[in-house]
């Protein structure tokens, strides 16, 4: 006796085939693939579970106003397309009109356009992937140049959330002063409960872990804390990164203490090939530019003075909670090792303050008069018995034997034993001193000082040269009498 089969229709078969088919390809896509929507089959209960594409998030993404989603309903290619989420956070879409999103994950607003389906649809299998995530609103707070409320925007197509760096760069980049290691990205839960997530971008900067640079959220709290010390080393690495600042904007700054020109100044990138100009401004013509660091600003301050202490420069600098940091910076070994971490990367409101030196290292001081950061030439006023009286320029800690040089040495009625040398105190004073004049010795204090900016060199006329002056100042009246008189016997 045969036994009677149950037939299906041909359409339920085909459904069925098709669906463990659709089943098992995206199954297989989602091992490869995450962003690859996975579709599922109802379920016993006749709950309908939509296929979802997201980033790889700790949560997962949530739609809102401005998403571009695609979907997709499956063997229903009439129903299926690109949509946007309205401004009150629902979808318009064909047949069933107006569905709400707002809030929901990929696979939440799947499963709600699946139970609007269903009522025109047997088995509603939905797909919803995100084509274009919505400009995120983030605020970043902390060592950043402008920290507020920003709009960031992803790429046009693209469905790559912005990440961190990116909303740093927003912000004018990371101050020298940020913290990369121990940076904060706080964010609200949809179970409303706040989750922090601690980043390391000293890490990303070291190895390249992309890891770091984590995807924001629409209402993320970027902070960035204040490092405790700088690190000389790791300023310029920080400085050359992708979302530190604009090294092209001019920073306002001060400069005080032993230059030439103290006060405040604004000082611009220079060039590597050109030199600062006095007004501060970059010459930046050809080259690299490179960004404001102490000697350079010490160039636009005129140079450091002869008294200056190098090696116990300090740069004040503000945090952003309005705190005070000090930073030692020791220019001697820049000149004596080349130790290019001590001319430190400036920022906007930094002061620098140089030291007058206790005392005063002759050979040190030759060092510093050739140096980027000392002027090119100071004035020194020569007058009295030499060739060529007058202001001359001459180089900085320049000898006395070489300034009288200059002015073509002395001439004949000179006094050619000593001068007198005046100076200008920095306090104020004025000193006066007799130098014994010895073209044989080389630059020492006694007998040959370097000279200052401003100094005085007075050369006196010598003794038989001021005793004829003195007798022709007598004998004159006498010979114009004289010549008076004898002009008078003769009109007679």
């Amino acid at each position: 006796m045969k036994r009677n089969r149950v037939v299906q229709p041909q359409w339920q078969s085909n459904y069925w085939r098709a669906t463990a088919w659709s089943t098992l390809g995206c199954l297989l896509l989602a091992t490869i693939a995450p962003t690859v929507a996975v579709a599922q089959t109802p379920s016993s209960t006749g709950g309908n579970v939509a296929a979802i594409s997201a980033p790889r998030q700790d949560e997962p993404y949530t739609l809102g106003a401005g998403d571009r989603i695609r979907v997709e309903v499956f063997k229903v290619p009439q129903y299926s397309g690109d949509n946007q989420v309205l401004v009150d956070g629902s979808l318009n879409l064909p047949e069933v009109g107006n569905v709400s999103v707002d809030g929901l994950t990929l696979k939440e607003a799947g499963e709600a356009i699946a139970n609007r389906y269903s009522s025109l649809l047997r088995y509603p299998i939905i797909t919803v992937s995100l084509l274009n995530p919505r400009p995120i609103r983030v605020a970043i707070a902390g060592e950043v140049h402008r920290p507020g409320s920003y709009t960031v925007p992803t790429a046009e197509g693209a469905s790559q959330l912005p990440t961190v760096t990116r909303a740093l760069q927003l912000a004018g980049g990371v101050t020298q002063m940020a913290n990369l290691r121990t940076i904060q990205v706080r964010r609200m839960r949809r179970s409303g409960a706040e989750q922090v997530i601690k980043i390391d971008l000293w890490a990303f900067l070291q190895t390249g872990d992309l890891k770091q640079d984590i995807t924001l959220r629409s209402g993320d709290t970027i902070f960035i804390p204040t490092a405790a010390q700088t690190d000389l080393n790791e300023s310029v690495q920080l400085a050359a990164a992708s979302f530190s600042a604009d090294r092209s904007q001019p920073l306002n700054i001060a400069i005080v203490g032993e230059v030439y020109r103290p006060g405040p100044y604004t000082v611009t990138a220079s060039a590597s090939t050109g030199a600062a100009g006095e007004t501060g401004q970059a010459g930046g013509v050809g080259g690299t530019e490179r960004p404001p660091t102490i000697t350079r600003a010490i160039q636009v301050a005129g140079g450091i003075k002869p008294q200056a202490d190098i090696r116990r420069i300090q740069v004040r600098r503000q945090t952003r909670a309005g705190l005070e940091q000090v930073i030692d910076i020791d220019l001697w070994k820049l000149l004596k090792d080349g130790d290019l971490s001590q001319d430190l990367i400036l920022q906007d409101r930094d002061t620098v303050v140089i030291p007058v030196a206790e005392k005063i290292d002759t050979a040190e001081s030759t060092q510093i008069a050739v140096a980027s950061f000392s002027p090119d030439s100071i004035r020194v006023n020569v007058a009295g018995e030499v060739k060529q009286p007058g202001i001359v320029r001459v180089p900085p800690n320049t000898p006395l034997n070489q300034a009288l040089l200059a002015t073509g040495g002395f001439n004949t009625r000179a006094r050619k034993r000593s001068v007198e040398l005046i100076r200008l105190n920095p306090d104020g004073t004025v000193t006066r001193r007799e130098i014994r004049v010895d073209f044989t010795q080389g630059i020492n204090e006694e007998t040959n000082p370097a000279l200052r900016n401003e100094d005085i060199v007075v050369v006196r006329p010598s003794g038989l040269t001021t005793f004829s002056d003195s007798l022709s100042t007598i004998v004159t009246p006498v010979n114009s009498f004289l010549s008076i008189f004898g002009l008078f016997r003769l009109l007679r």
